[in-house]
C-alpha cells in the first residue's frame, strides 16, 4: 500500500513539475531564422528590457487598443510562444509585408522577439524570481 502511495506521488509530483516548467518564462528560445539559441534574462527580455521599449515605440503606435490603422491589438500575451516565433520567421503581418518592419534592425527585431516570446501567453511564473524583476 505504501509502495503504491509512493509511486502515485512521485508520478502526480513529475506530472505537476513538468506542467509548471512548461508554463514558466523560458529561460532560452531557438531563433528559427539564425539557428542561434538566445539566452533570455529579465534584463535582455523582461520587462524592463530593450525589446520591451521596441515593442511600446513601435508596435503599439499602430497595434493600441482603439488605434484608427485598423491593426489588431497586440500585448505581449495576445499570442504564443510558438505563435510570436512564427511571426518573426514568416514575417506574415500586414506590418511585415508593407514595409513597416523595415526601420527595426535584424537585431532590434531579435530583440523584440525575445521579450514576446518570454512574456508570450501562459509563460507568467508568480513563483518564478525572474518573473518578479
Amino acid at each position: 500500500m505504501r509502495a503504491a502511495i509512493s509511486l502515485i506521488a512521485i508520478f502526480t509530483m513529475v506530472i505537476l513539475g513538468s506542467a509548471v516548467d512548461g508554463q514558466a518564462s523560458p529561460k532560452k528560445r531557438l531563433d528559427e531564422a539564425t539557428q542561434v539559441c538566445r539566452i533570455l534574462t529579465f534584463q535582455n527580455s523582461g520587462w524592463a528590457s530593450e525589446g520591451s521599449r521596441i515593442f511600446s515605440e513601435s508596435c503599439k503606435s499602430c497595434h493600441a487598443r482603439d488605434n484608427d490603422q485598423g491593426a489588431t491589438f497586440l500585448h505581449s500575451e495576445s499570442k504564443t510562444k510558438k505563435a510570436w516565433n512564427r511571426v518573426f520567421l514568416e514575417k506574415y503581418p500586414q506590418c511585415a509585408r508593407n514595409g513597416q518592419w523595415g526601420n527595426l534592425s535584424d537585431q532590434e527585431l531579435q530583440k523584440l522577439n525575445d521579450y514576446l516570446f518570454r512574456n508570450a501567453a501562459n509563460t507568467y511564473d508568480p513563483n518564478d524570481a525572474d518573473d518578479c524583476g
